[in-house]
């Protein structure tokens, strides 16, 4: 199987085309009127076939040199709009952000951090993967994104974890709850209750799952949501109690709409950051999303959500 064709003979046999002449193709090309024809002798033998007839000093096309002419003028076009691609992102602004972020980031965290970073980089074309943390970790791997926005992994050596805050899951349930009227949980009737949960595919359900296998209690599962908000308007509707971090539901705890309450004497705390490849330097874009990212969720620390659930 014969290698691709060479670049420069390619340039050199579209630009003889256009002239008709070795003299102005060499003068064009800054070479000698021998290097022309040799590059275009070097080019038939590689094709396999005559490009070209000399008429005296006129050069003409053959039926294989017209052909090939049409795919060099499309292969010369696309080198160049490579070239000009690639210098583009050496100017400021030009670049590209791919992000990895869990449903919950993206509702929560991301509109108001990409509305800051676009004043900086409104030339930065932004791509934004939604996803669970062990899915951003593989998206990471596979080189589909350049930082995850997730909960910190168990261990990932690969991958540096920039952290951003920490949060505690808590129940959240409605006003009329007898827990919420009581001010506090009552531990028997945990197990009894009916719980609005978010997927069971989440790394937050599994970490519920294990809290409560430590407490000797199995969580009774009535609906499974995959949305924060819907999971909130159920339990509104006194359709169960919910296991969120109450920075998710600040508004509703603010107008009373929901109650927090803690899951028990230990708490459940989580910390969020973003991921990126251990060893790749990041581009200033990267480094100032992240900087967003951390100036954005400074308010949503653990010392926060107590307050709020007070």
């Amino acid at each position: 199987m014969n290698g691709p064709i060479d670049s420069r003979q390619l340039r050199a046999f579209a630009t003889l085309a256009r002239t008709g002449s070795f003299t102005l193709t060499a003068k064009e090309l800054f070479l000698s009127q021998s290097a022309v024809s040799h590059s275009m002798k070097a080019l038939e033998t590689d094709v396999g076939c005559r490009l070209f007839d000399r008429m005296g000093k006129k050069v003409l096309l053959t039926q294989a040199g017209e052909q090939l002419l049409q795919h060099a003028d499309k292969i010369l076009n696309e080198m160049s709009e490579a070239r000009d691609a690639i210098r583009q992102l050496g100017k400021w602004g030009r670049s590209r952000l791919r992000i990895g972020a869990s449903t919950t980031a993206c509702t929560y965290i991301l509109p108001s951090v990409l509305r800051e970073f676009r004043e900086s980089f409104p030339q930065c074309l932004i791509t934004i993967e939604p996803g669970d943390t062990p899915e951003l970790i593989e998206l990471l791997a596979q080189n589909r994104i350049d930082l995850a926005l997730g909960m910190k992994p168990h261990r990932e050596d690969q991958f540096e974890f920039k952290e951003l805050f920490a949060d505690e899951l808590r129940f959240l349930v409605g006003p009329q709850h007898p827990w919420a009227r009581a001010g506090q949980v009552t531990r028997a009737e945990i197990p009894r209750q009916s719980y609005v949960l978010y997927s069971k595919k989440s790394f937050t359900f599994r970490q519920v799952e294990d809290y409560f296998r430590a407490e000797d209690m199995v969580l009774n599962t009535c609906i499974e949501l995959g949305s924060m908000e819907a999971i909130k308007e159920m339990v509104k509707l006194e359709l169960g109690v919910c296991v969120l971090a109450p920075w998710v539901a600040q508004k509703d705890l603010r107008e009373g709409s929901l109650v927090s309450l803690p899951l028990g004497r230990r708490k459940l705390r989580r910390t969020w950051g973003i991921l990126h490849w251990r060893e790749r330097r990041l581009s200033l874009p990267e480094e100032s999303f992240i900087g967003l990212c951390r100036e954005g969720t400074a308010g949503l620390s653990v010392g926060t959500a107590e307050v709020l659930a007070a």
